[in-house]
């Protein structure tokens, strides 16, 4: 399946001026809850779980992307939310997180399978390792811009 299948486009947030990585999970985590896709403590379990499992991706560029998720019981329907944000914030490094990472480039995983995960997260770095592609999605005018240009990689 296509990550654009899994990606609603009212889960879609773009130019979000986010003072944290607090903020921008509640945030996209909200939407997720608001749509019924997660249950009821989705937002705090992804918020404990990066605080002890950073999500936090260097991706070699100007841009660098988070992909905080959570356990699959939080989960109603498998389902993702991405954010671009005006300036970056602190996320800590999946490798080494003790380092910090200005991230602006957010993608969520609410996903109700163990093994969907390992999969999403093989999608989501595919489609991150194409610069031109990360880089056309912070420039997305519209939900719909940012589906298309997913569509289209």
């Amino acid at each position: 399946m296509s990550i654009v299948h899994f990606l609603p486009q009212d889960a879609i947030v773009l130019q979000l001026d986010a003072s944290s990585s607090e903020q921008v999970i509640r945030v996209l985590g909200n939407r997720l809850h608001k749509l019924g896709l997660v249950k009821d403590g989705f937002v705090e379990a992804t918020l404990r779980r990066e605080a002890d499992m950073p999500t936090g991706l260097p991706l070699g560029g100007e841009i660098n992307a988070a992909i905080p998720h959570v356990d699959i019981e939080y989960v109603n329907r498998s389902s993702l939310a991405l954010a671009t944000l005006t300036t970056p914030v602190v996320f800590y490094n999946m490798v080494e997180p003790d380092e910090a990472v200005p991230v602006r480039l957010v993608i969520m995983l609410a996903l109700d399978q163990p093994k969907s995960q390992i999969e999403m997260l093989q999608q989501v770095s595919a489609l991150l390792q194409q610069p031109e592609l990360v880089d056309r999605l912070m420039m997305a005018q519209s939900p719909a811009d940012a589906l298309g240009m997913l569509a289209a990689a």
